[in-house]
């Protein structure tokens, strides 16, 4: 039997497209042998692979409008403009609003690789279920710190920025790890080039305390556009399907605007329904 993966890549509050495409993978109980997240895509990930159906929309379309979420209390309380410990600690712990079924996600035989960038080196650091404990799901963080508006989050005394200066499209790691077929789910249209837009000021920002992870943001559209292209190519020999929105609905990474990312979202569930034929295991 031929081993299935899928990428989310994330795309901040964006990914809550592939929140729709995760939802609709539960409710036609496709499944997928490796699971690999970056940034908000590996949030959407372990609540798949937990088979909470439903989960993380609301972390899209209710939390962030909570003054604890992102904002000016935060960067004045934290330092950082998104609070990571509330989303993926108060919120998400045991006896949390939305806590997450950290057992079920253990059961899951599914693998999970959640991919982080090292602060200093500039490394990507792939992180496994075995990284993360009941109520601590601190490599969710790390792969979710948008360098700059967040400061960077430490697991085990290391200090980690989002997951897409390390690898932004992490297919040939699908690939690496003996998967035949993979499902890319990309939170923007496939054939739109991501550009730099402020990676370059926030490069420039972290550039004295972290130079290497800087360099990394400069060239992180370079990376992802070369890696989308590449990915295109094994779709059409149909070792990939790439799911993407035909449109993002106007909705950015920190976007807020509740009418519009409940519309991506109607669109990942929607365009979740083509995996159901690629995932058909011969």
């Amino acid at each position: 039997m031929s081993k299935l993966g899928v990428i989310d890549v994330g795309g901040g509050l964006r990914g809550v497209y592939a929140s729709g495409v995760f939802d609709r993978c539960l409710d036609e109980d496709i499944r997928f042998d490796t699971c690999i997240g970056v940034s908000a895509g590996s949030a959407n990930l372990v609540s798949y692979l937990a088979g909470q159906r439903g989960r993380n929309y609301p972390f899209y379309t209710d939390y962030p409008f909570r003054r604890e979420y992102m904002g000016l209390r935060p960067l004045l309380s934290r330092g950082s403009y998104l609070d990571l410990d509330y989303i993926y600690g108060t919120l998400s712990n045991t006896g949390g609003e939305n806590p997450l079924d950290y057992p079920a996600l253990r059961r899951s035989p599914g693998e999970l690789v959640v991919v982080a960038c090292c602060a200093v080196t500039g490394d990507a650091k792939y992180f496994t279920k075995e990284d993360l404990r009941q109520d601590d799901y601190s490599v969710l963080k790390a792969s979710s710190a948008i360098p700059f508006v967040c400061r960077p989050y430490k697991v085990a005394g290391v200090e980690y920025y989002d997951g897409a200066l390390g690898d932004p499209v992490p297919l040939d790691l699908a690939f690496s790890m003996g998967c035949e077929r993979a499902v890319l789910v990309l939170s923007k249209p496939k054939d739109t080039p991501r550009t730099p837009g402020r990676d370059p000021l926030f490069a420039d920002l972290i550039q004295k305390k972290y130079p290497l992870a800087a360099e990394k943001l400069r060239l992180r559209a370079e990376r992802y556009n070369r890696a989308v292209a590449e990915a295109r190519l094994h779709e059409a020999q149909g070792r990939v399907l790439i799911v993407s929105p035909d449109d993002t609905c106007g909705v950015d990474t920190l976007t807020r605007k509740k009418d519009a990312l409940r519309r991506l979202y109607e669109k990942g569930y929607r365009d979740g329904g083509r995996i159901r034929a690629f995932a058909g295991r011969s």
